[in-house]
């Protein structure tokens, strides 16, 4: 099934449409978001039950934009009307466009623009809000217990879902585009008692589509579990570097952490990013090639079109080693003079537009998992990635797993080492890549700030990977 057209878009499009030609006749460019759509999250635990809105990810409403010829300005609002188009337009004028020489800080090209009309949307084979609240609670109280009862150890589990869909109208006077989406996303934590200690286990679950997302949580029951119960019997990490095989989930954290943030190009623009001085430059291993875009994979960060009505794109960034794109919202791109790569992108029509990640990963090689494992003369398998950061003016990197599972002469001891922290320097860190699976998988099950704030839906991964990494 595809996600439904907005009935307040299709009921207010001819308003928003006299607005935006109205202004691109008095500004001679002038553009229109207009956004709707719904939220909504689940949870079940020992502590209750819980249903709430939440609202993230963006509210019903719309944000104009214009161009005087010397810089872009920006109007939100929620509410369109015959005699509100009016009063839009004064409030431009009055509000956004009379700085006089405050501009000249702000001095930008308009953005090259393609032409498109098109109403596109994904698709799903469960609904969430068709499948109501009623029933997705009973579902996750029934993977809640199934889990749960797997071991006596475990003193509880929670089983979470939410999803979002959206419906997005961008017109200027070359686009007239739609865009319908919905993602869903779900967690299990379980917690597992020895003693006095604690330890507890996170998997999160994503999809571009519906509430099918909770088949795949059902069956991972097992496994969350023994990692719970193994983190039981670990021990503290001896810090020292280590040859480390990687899961496709720690992947995404260092595609993520270590270089994602690193070739967002609005840094490019204030200047706090290294990787604007290193295009062309060697700065990974020949095995490593990593991509971004909303159509570069299909994960919870995939659409048809960015916030500022610029097509989806699959964007290389590493081409064998070899750095040689980031990736830009419009107005960084036009002050760049690059192309923009459809990476412009408003936590909600309130908050402004910033260079944001979509997909991004890392292609996969040639190597099979058991032979990596078998590779490895003393190291560690690392899983169950938690938190991360990174420094895109130094290109330093700090991320910690939960787990690190000891390998000794190719093969898994049982030794268990929890919390581990990856320390390093990021192309240190990529040049030592000498092995990737041929298999590659995404996620994105949670969510990606702009340094505190500005959140959006993210996704990242890639294959097994086996590099020299400094843990402590």
């Amino acid at each position: 099934m595809e996600v439904a057209r907005s009935n307040y878009i299709k009921e207010n499009k001819a308003l928003f449409k006299k607005l935006q030609q109205r202004l691109s006749g008095k500004y001679g460019y002038a553009s229109v978001l207009v956004s709707d759509g719904r939220q909504q999250s689940y949870s079940v635990s020992a502590g209750g039950v819980s249903v709430s809105d939440f609202n993230r990810f963006g509210k019903r409403g719309f944000v104009v934009r214009v161009h005087d010829g010397k810089a872009y300005a920006e109007y939100a609002g929620n509410e369109i009307s015959e005699e509100a188009i009016e009063e839009i337009e004064k409030n431009i004028e009055s509000r956004l466009l009379d700085m006089g020489d405050k501009w000249e800080r702000y001095l930008t090209p308009v953005a090259c623009e393609e032409e498109a009309n098109f109403v596109k949307s994904t698709e799903y084979r469960i609904h969430p809000e068709e499948m109501g609240d009623e029933k997705i609670l009973a579902k996750l109280s029934e993977i809640r217990e199934k889990t749960k009862a797997l071991d006596e150890r475990l003193i509880d589990c929670m089983a979470s879902l939410q999803y979002q869909y959206y419906n997005k109208l961008f017109l200027s006077d070359k686009k007239d585009i739609e865009e319908n989406v919905l993602w869903t996303c779900g967690g299990l934590v379980v917690v597992a008692a020895k003693g006095q200690e604690l330890k507890d286990a996170y998997k999160g679950f994503s999809i571009l589509g519906g509430a099918e997302l909770l088949d795949e949580m059902e069956e991972y029951g097992p496994k969350i579990v023994k990692n719970c119960i193994d983190l039981l019997d670990s021990e503290p990490m001896i810090p020292g570097e280590y040859e480390c095989i990687c899961t496709p989930e720690v992947t995404g954290m260092i595609v993520h952490e270590a270089f994602g943030h690193g070739v967002e190009m609005d840094m490019f623009v204030k200047d706090r990013a290294l990787a604007k001085n290193c295009m062309g430059d060697m700065i990974a291993s020949e095995l490593v090639t990593m991509r971004d875009g909303a159509s570069s994979a299909t994960e919870v960060a995939s659409f048809f079109f960015d916030d500022e009505g610029t097509l989806a794109h699959d964007t290389l960034v590493i081409d064998k080693g070899r750095l040689v794109s980031g990736y830009a919202d419009a107005v960084s791109a036009a002050r760049l003079g690059v192309e923009p790569t459809g990476n412009g992108r408003r936590e909600s029509v309130e908050r402004k537009t910033y260079t944001r990640m979509t997909n991004t990963f890392f292609e996969g090689g040639k190597d099979k998992v058991e032979d990596m494992i078998a590779s490895v003369k003393y190291g560690m398998l690392l899983q169950d990635p938690t938190s991360g950061m990174e420094d895109p003016k130094n290109w330093g990197i700090q991320c910690m797993v939960s787990m690190a599972r000891e390998i000794k002469d190719g093969k898994l001891t049982g030794r268990i080492f929890s919390p581990c922290v990856l320390t390093g320097y990021v192309p240190d860190l990529l040049k030592s890549i000498s092995m990737m699976s041929e298999t590659v998988e995404l996620g994105g099950s949670g969510a990606c700030g702009k340094g505190h704030k500005e959140w959006v839906k993210v996704s990242d991964g890639g294959p097994w990977i086996k590099a020299k990494i400094r843990l402590g």
